[in-house]
């Protein structure tokens, strides 16, 4: 004792004691939430309240509908966690109408709605539940957790549900987010991997919406998708939301672009919600607002557009894995052809015990083995005389014939044996014979056994279950672009300040609170820095704007005093990318260096300056006009060419000049409905500031835009887009539903309002456009019936010989045929050349090229000294090209269903028709 009372207080093995503690029952908790709550299983996608709820329903299943309430109350015999988890899991399963068939209010997944209390709304089993999800021979028990009653390990399902209900679960340390996918499609895949064959599963969500996968990664870890609203325009001042994104409410998506509105992001003046059966929301515009840009606005700036990141976690011999959809569907897949295997093994052993009893019964009575035992005293006896008298016949039966078989006989009543009737039962054990034969040929093909199955669930569920999302690659879209101009931007040039706080100094121009600026001062330094209330760059402040990354059309057009050797130099430069709130310089950067005229411009002008030299300068000649489109594009490091090698006094702006980038090239992506510069899609051409662009839409409509690159266009209905040209013809043949007749028709386009549609076909709704040219000469093939009696036949035609040139509105020429089933555009005519035209193409190749548009001189004569000699700039940076020479153009082509290659930018007009 004396010893014990001696011993001194250790902490420190105190403190180890408890650390095993902690974390042993960490662990424990932890592997129960991931095991137990949060994860689901691989073999049947189910968390544990969602199986024992299914299984609950099961036990209850007669036919009707059940209170929830009763069934809460019925799955708490299995799940220890109380009634709102279950409630919670039963609304989210009946919500997708695949499993449970439900009856009352039931919320709604796109307003948010809450469903009703759950005495008040029924559920049962759905057929496809009672299908796919039970079967009691092939099911794994345990006994529950009070060890009263037993609930099955897993569900044999046989088919991939985690992928068709979707789940997501928080647990210790780990998480789940699974995308709900189609139906249809997931039948689709399974057999597609029963076949060998690869395949591609994306996901599909009840909101509907629109979905770009590029980065989906199989759902496995690391992926993400975006989802975007599917916003229309009603009219130039309305836009309307139909589908909502996966995640958010009708609620949450107006509350984030009110908040929008608030924080200037974008201009509206109200929005209406007008859901009901379907989704509607009115987003009303403000003043001089523009629709697609506030479109792109909505995107970038409201839930309009969210990005979900997919990581597939399932628990598989009762462990976390990370997966992929293929993983899970392939693994699904296989389960179920496993299960079914297992159901036709089932089934085969009922069958052959059916058959050998049947034979044993036949052989009992026909050969009367019943009176034999009319003389035995005992029931052994009873036994041994049956069993004597099927010996002849045991060796016909696939296994021996047992006691209880023997016993089974003497059960057979003397009723049943008066009424024997021989023909019926050879009918009988012929049937069974015939479903034993099927039965083992499923067994010796049971891949294609287990492709029919899926077939029939497809065939048989499928319908009412198409996709509603679509899938289309997005735009980034860059949230400097499209918010609204809510600031106003000032500078104080003598003290250096900018800002929109600063209101009493001098007004720059409209911008937005996320825009950047740049800063030009007279030392020659400049920089780019985020747009503040009130913000320090420099003092002497000769020129501010909003900077836009990227923007090659933005030229800088400097003279420049280099201070070290006294020259003067001019420069072209464009600022594309810099790191903000560096000091970069025009100048060589030498002291005293500064500028002396400096000009922006939008759109690469060059115009012609006065350069006036000091009266104390010996050159002959003082004053001297500079022409800035004699100079190159260069890099923004450039020196610069040498202009006068004399002091300045100053320099004055003669005259503004024309932009020397020439034209801007353009695409259209028919898949995004977008136009862009980056060469994705069909080449329209090139456009200069004047240019239109004409679209001609499936309805029978053309409407006239501009090529700004943040049009948008209703890419299913576009059916023709090109550059306009004044002159151009249409050519349209087309189906009139008003009288039933073929027409032909060709007219130009005598409107000039913008972004407006003309209906040039009438508005019945019967009436379809069947093809658009817009060539002069068109030529097509047409697939034709005269009557109902002949056979489709091709016929070609030269359009301009079926119909002259009419107005718009006209309905042209009627074709002389029953049904026009196709057009085909061929090889446009060639027009014929007066002799005139061609002796004026008989140029003599010796001679010079009188009209070199494209060439751009350099000169670095000093234009103030005769005897100065010229310079060579020093690029240390990247050399800017001018874009005058533009890649080879190329005709427009029509949008059709099936994604363009995008080598086949130079395809000719001819090939626009509607097959």
């Amino acid at each position: 004792m004396s010893e014990k009372k001696n011993q001194a207080y250790d902490p420190t093995q105190q403190d180890e004691v408890l650390d095993d503690m902690f974390e042993d029952y960490f662990l424990e908790y932890a592997s129960y939430v991931i095991l137990e709550r949060a994860v689901p299983a691989s073999e049947d996608g189910l968390k544990p309240v969602q199986r024992r709820l299914m299984h609950a329903l099961k036990e209850m299943d007669d036919g009707r509908f059940n209170k929830v309430a009763n069934v809460i109350g019925a799955t708490m015999q299995y799940h220890p966690h109380g009634d709102a988890s279950i409630g919670d899991a039963m609304v989210t399963i009946g919500q997708k109408e695949l499993l449970l068939d439900i009856q009352g209010n039931w919320g709604d997944v796109r307003t948010g709605d809450s469903a009703a209390a759950p005495r008040y709304i029924e559920v049962r089993l759905s057929k496809f539940a009672n299908e796919v999800l039970f079967n009691e021979d092939t099911t794994e028990w345990q006994m529950s957790y009070d060890g009263r009653k037993r609930e099955p390990v897993t569900l044999p399902s046989k088919f991939p549900l985690l992928l068709e209900m979707g789940v997501e679960g928080i647990a210790v340390g780990l998480s789940t987010k699974m995308m709900p996918h189609n139906f249809i499609e997931i039948c689709e895949a399974c057999i597609k991997h029963l076949k060998g064959n690869r395949f591609t599963l994306y996901p599909d969500f009840m909101t509907g919406g629109i979905m770009d996968v590029s980065n989906y990664n199989d759902g496995a870890r690391g992926g993400k998708i975006k989802v975007r609203a599917k916003i229309s325009e009603v009219d130039k001042k309305t836009l309307r939301i139909s589908e909502i994104p996966y995640g958010t409410t009708t609620g949450g998506l107006i509350d984030s672009i009110i908040k929008a509105n608030d924080r200037g992001k974008i201009k509206i003046k109200k929005v209406e919600d007008n859901t009901a059966k379907d989704v509607e929301i009115l987003v009303h515009l403000g003043t001089n607002t523009s629709p697609d840009i506030t479109i792109d606005a909505l995107y970038a700036f409201t839930y309009c557009e969210v990005s979900v990141s997919p990581n597939a976690v399932v628990i598989r011999d009762d462990k976390p894995h990370f997966v992929s959809v293929s993983d899970i569907l392939k693994d699904s897949t296989e389960q179920t052809k496993h299960l079914l295997k297992r159901e036709l093994e089932i089934k085969k052993f009922e069958l052959m015990e059916k058959l050998l009893y049947s034979s044993l019964e036949k052989i009992f009575i026909e050969n009367r083995i019943y009176r034999d035992i009319e003389e035995c005293e005992t029931f052994e006896a009873v036994i041994e005389t049956i069993d004597k008298g099927l010996e002849p016949f045991k060796k016909d039966f696939y296994r021996e014939i047992g006691r209880e078989d023997i016993l089974r006989l003497t059960e057979i009543r003397i009723k049943r044996i008066s009424k024997y009737d021989s023909f019926k039962a050879d009918e009988l054990m012929k049937k069974l014979e015939e479903n034993l034969k099927e039965v083992n040929h499923n067994l010796e093909n049971l891949t294609d056994y287990a492709i029919a199955f899926f077939e029939r669930l497809k065939e048989k569920y499928g319908p009412g279950r198409e996709r509603k999302t679509e899938i289309l690659e997005f735009e980034e879209v860059s949230a400097t672009v499209v918010a609204a101009n809510n600031q106003k931007l000032y500078v104080d040039r003598a003290n250096g300040f900018v800002g929109y706080g600063i209101k009493k100094d001098e007004y720059i121009m409209d911008c937005s609170d996320i825009d950047d600026i740049i800063v030009f001062r007279k030392d020659g330094t400049y920089s780019v820095s985020k747009i503040q209330e009130k913000n320090f760059v420099g003092k002497d402040i000769l020129h501010c704007s909003v900077f836009r990354k990227n923007d090659e059309r933005r030229i800088y057009n400097v003279i420049y005093l280099d201070g070290k050797s006294g020259k003067t130099y001019a420069k072209r430069f464009n600022v594309t990318s810099i790191t903000r709130d560096k000091e970069y310089t025009v100048t060589k950067g030498t002291p005293k260096s500064k500028l002396l005229y400096f000009s922006d411009n939008e759109n690469g002008e060059a115009e012609i300056v006065t350069i006036s030299l000091t009266a104390a300068s010996t050159a002959k000649k003082k004053q001297f006009d500079y022409d800035f489109s004699e100079l190159l594009i260069k890099g923004r490091s450039a020196q610069g060419n040498v202009v006068t090698k004399y002091p300045v006094r100053k320099v004055a702006l003669k005259s503004a000049g024309k932009s020397t980038l020439g034209g801007v090239d353009i695409w259209y992506t028919p898949a995004l409905g977008r136009l862009n510069r980056d060469e994705h899609g069909d080449y329209l051409g090139n456009f200069e500031a004047e240019d239109k662009v004409l679209v001609i839409y499936k309805t029978g409509e053309y409407e006239l835009t501009n090529f700004e690159l943040t049009n948008h266009y209703e890419a299913r209905q576009v059916m023709y887009i090109t550059k306009y040209e004044e002159e151009g013809i249409i050519s349209a043949i087309y189906y009139d539903g008003d009288s039933r007749i073929f027409y032909v028709k060709r007219f130009v386009i005598e409107t000039s309002t913008m972004d407006k549609r003309f209906a040039f076909l009438t508005d019945h709704h019967r009436t379809e456009l069947l093809g658009i040219s817009y060539d002069a000469l068109p030529r097509a093939e047409l697939k034709v019936k005269k009557d109902r009696k002949s056979a489709v036949q091709k016929k070609e035609f030269d359009i301009a010989e079926l119909v002259g040139v009419k107005g718009w509105k006209a309905l042209g020429n009627k074709l002389p045929f029953m049904k026009v089933s196709g057009v085909k555009w061929l090889e446009p005519g060639i027009p014929e050349t007066s002799e005139d035209e061609e002796d004026d193409e008989d140029i003599d190749p010796n001679d010079d090229d009188p009209q070199n548009v494209n060439e751009v001189t350099d000169t670095s004569e000093d234009i103030g000294a005769e005897d100065e000699e010229n310079e060579s700039d020093a690029e240390t940076e990247e050399e800017v090209k001018s874009p005058v020479q533009a890649p080879p153009k190329t005709e427009a082509k029509k949008t059709e269903t099936e994604k363009p290659k995008k080598e086949d930018k130079g395809s000719d007009k001819s090939q626009l028709g509607l097959f």
